[in-house]
């Protein structure tokens, strides 16, 4: 990837990551929800190494693909799929997870989960 990474990431974010999260919010659950969220502050950080944007990229994308492994409506098991990738994703760029990310995303979950 190239400087041309930070211009695909604003695109992104501001397009099918944001609809996504907030139309299946409340489907996708809190957990769910939080994960994503944090992976999203964490991508907006220009202290956040390219190699951890592209994981945290690539996973954001999985979540708003709207193929999936396991589909997102299937009742109690559709997310399921979508949360390990976020889990995964977390552990890989854990040192690069920031608590002011972790803290816009709970900011988030209290307005739209209240």
């Amino acid at each position: 990837m190239d400087d041309n990474s930070d211009d695909f990431s604003k695109e992104y974010q501001e397009s099918s990551f944001l609809e996504k999260i907030k139309t299946y919010a409340v489907d996708a659950g809190k957990d769910v929800i939080e994960k994503a969220l944090t992976l999203y502050y964490s991508l907006l950080d220009p202290d956040t190494p390219l190699w951890a944007k592209t994981v945290i990229i690539t996973t954001l994308s999985y979540f708003v693909v709207p193929v999936d492994a396991i589909p997102d409506l299937t009742p109690f098991a559709g997310y399921s799929d979508d949360l390990g990738a976020l889990v995964s994703a977390l552990t890989i760029v854990a040192v690069h997870i920031k608590p002011e990310h972790t803290t816009k995303a709970q900011e988030n979950l209290k307005d739209w989960f209240s």
